[in-house]
C-alpha cells in the first residue's frame, strides 16, 4: 500500500513537472514570440524614420536646389553686366564698302569685289569674288544670295561655300533666298515687273509671275518660306486712280496650282498703308511690316491662310527686325520723355515686352536670345525679360553685332576688325 501511495505521488509529481516545463515553455515561446514582434515592430520603426529622414533630406534638398536654380535664374534674368574682355580678336580684310548680315554662326561679308563668310571663331570659311555695281543680300538660315541691284548677276551661298551663279535677261530689283538655297529675284522692264524663280545652283526654274501697275501692281518686297515653295510678296497698285497696297501669297507646291498659285491675298488690311517689308521667319508664319501695323499670317493650313494677328500702330515707325521666334519694332514715342519705344512680339502676335528707349542707336537686331543696338561707338543689349542687361562704349566702331558662342559673349564686326567679347 505503501509502495502504491508512493508511486501515485511520484507520477503527480511528474505531471506536475511536466506541466511547470510546458508551461515554461510556452511562456517562453511566448516571450520570444512577443519579442519577434517587438523587434519587427522596431525594425518598422527604425525603416519608417529612415525613410522620413531620407525624404525630409530630399525636400531639403529639393528646396536648396530650387533656391540655387530661382537664384541662377534671378541672376541671368536681372544681372547686368558693367564691362567686358577680349575673347579674341582678328583683322577684317578690308574691302570697297564692305557691309554685312547675320549668316550662319556669324556673319556674311559683301561688297562690291567680293562676299565671305567668317565663323564665329572668327575664320575666313570662303570666300567669292566677282565684280558688282551695286551689291544687295538676302539671307534665309544658312543660305545667302548677293545680287547686283540693276545689274545681271546673282551669286547664291550657303555655309559651305558658293552653290551658283544665276545671270538674269532683265535688271534685277531686289532679291531673296529660301532656306535651301531657291532664289528669287524681281526683274522689270519698261512695261511689267516680274518675279523669276531660280535653283541654288543657279539654273531657271521657269517659274515666274508676272505684275503691271496698273493691273496686278508693283511688287515692293518679296520673301520666301524656308523650303522656297511658298512666296508672300507686297504688291503697290492703281485703284480708281489711288495708289493702294496688297498682300499676296502664293504656293508653287502641288497645292498651289489647283489656286493658280495664289492661296492668299489681302486688301483691306494694308488700305491706307506701305509694306514695305514681307518675310517669311519661319516655315509656318509670314510677317508684313507696314507704316501702320505690323501683320502676322499663318501659313500652316495652305487651304486657309489667315491673318493671326495685326497690330495697328498710330506712332512713327523707326526700325523693324526679326528673328525665327521674334519681331521687332522701334517706334517714336509720344507718351513718355524718352525718345523711342521697343517693342518685340512673338510671331502669333503676343507682346513680349516693351519698354522705353532712351538710346541714340543707329542699327537693331534680334540675335538669338537678345536684342542688341548699337552705333559707332557704343552698344546696348536687352534680354527678352525687356531686362537691359548691357550698356556701354566699346573700342571700335561697330557694323553689326551678333550674340556669341556662349550666353554672355558678343562677336563684334567692324571694316577692319572683328573680335568677341566676353560681358561681365
Amino acid at each position: 500500500m505503501s509502495d502504491m501511495s508512493s508511486m501515485s505521488r511520484e507520477r503527480k509529481k511528474d505531471q506536475l513537472r511536466r506541466q511547470m516545463i510546458s508551461t515554461e515553455r510556452e511562456n517562453a515561446r511566448n516571450f520570444q514570440e512577443q519579442q519577434a514582434d517587438e523587434n519587427i515592430e522596431n525594425l518598422r520603426r527604425a525603416r519608417k524614420k529612415a525613410r522620413r529622414r531620407r525624404l525630409l533630406l530630399f525636400l531639403i534638398l529639393l528646396a536648396v536646389a530650387a533656391a540655387a536654380g530661382f537664384g541662377i535664374y534671378q541672376y541671368f534674368v536681372f544681372h547686368q553686366y558693367t564691362s567686358y574682355t577680349d575673347v579674341w580678336e582678328t583683322a577684317v580684310a578690308e574691302g570697297a564698302d564692305a557691309q554685312y548680315m547675320a549668316f550662319g554662326d556669324n556673319v556674311l561679308k559683301y561688297s562690291k569685289d567680293g562676299a565671305s563668310y567668317i565663323d564665329d571663331q572668327g575664320k575666313t570659311v570662303w570666300m567669292q569674288s566677282y565684280e558688282m555695281k551695286s551689291p544687295i543680300a538676302s539671307v534665309n538660315g544658312n543660305y545667302a544670295v548677293i545680287a547686283d541691284r540693276q545689274g545681271n548677276t546673282m551669286y547664291i551661298c550657303s555655309k559651305d561655300g558658293p552653290q551658283g551663279t544665276a545671270s538674269t535677261v532683265l535688271p534685277i530689283v531686289k532679291a531673296a533666298v529660301a532656306g535651301n538655297g531657291i532664289t528669287a529675284a524681281i526683274l522689270e522692264d519698261s512695261r511689267a515687273s516680274y518675279i523669276q524663280y531660280y535653283a541654288k545652283d543657279g539654273s531657271d526654274m521657269q517659274v515666274m509671275v508676272k505684275s503691271v501697275l496698273s493691273g496686278d501692281g508693283y511688287p515692293i518686297d518679296i520673301g520666301l518660306s524656308p523650303d522656297g515653295t511658298q512666296l508672300i510678296v507686297s504688291f503697290a497698285y492703281l485703284a480708281q486712280g489711288e495708289l493702294s497696297q496688297r498682300v499676296v501669297i502664293y504656293d508653287f507646291s502641288e497645292i498651289g496650282k489647283n489656286e493658280n498659285h495664289i492661296v492668299g491675298g489681302f486688301d483691306d488690311e494694308f488700305k491706307g498703308s506701305l509694306a514695305a517689308r514681307v518675310v517669311y521667319p519661319n516655315s509656318e508664319t509670314a510677317c508684313a511690316f507696314a507704316d501702320d501695323s505690323i501683320t502676322f499670317f499663318s501659313t500652316r493650313n495652305l487651304a486657309d491662310i489667315a491673318v493671326t494677328k495685326q497690330i495697328r500702330i498710330e506712332e512713327t515707325v523707326e526700325s523693324v527686325f526679326y528673328s525665327d521666334e521674334y519681331a521687332g519694332l522701334i517706334l517714336q514715342n509720344t507718351m513718355g520723355s524718352a525718345p523711342y519705344r521697343l517693342d518685340i512680339y512673338r510671331l502669333n502676335g503676343e507682346l513680349v515686352f516693351s519698354r522705353d528707349l532712351d538710346y541714340q542707336y543707329q542699327e537693331a537686331a534680334i540675335s538669338g536670345q537678345w536684342v542688341i543696338l548699337w552705333n559707332e561707338d557704343s552698344c546696348q543689349v536687352y534680354n527678352m525679360r525687356g531686362v537691359e542687361k548691357f550698356s556701354g562704349e566699346l573700342d571700335m566702331e561697330p557694323d553689326i553685332i551678333v550674340a556669341g558662342r556662349y550666353p554672355d559673349t558678343l562677336i563684334v564686326t567692324g571694316q577692319q576688325t572683328m573680335k568677341e567679347i566676353k560681358l561681365k
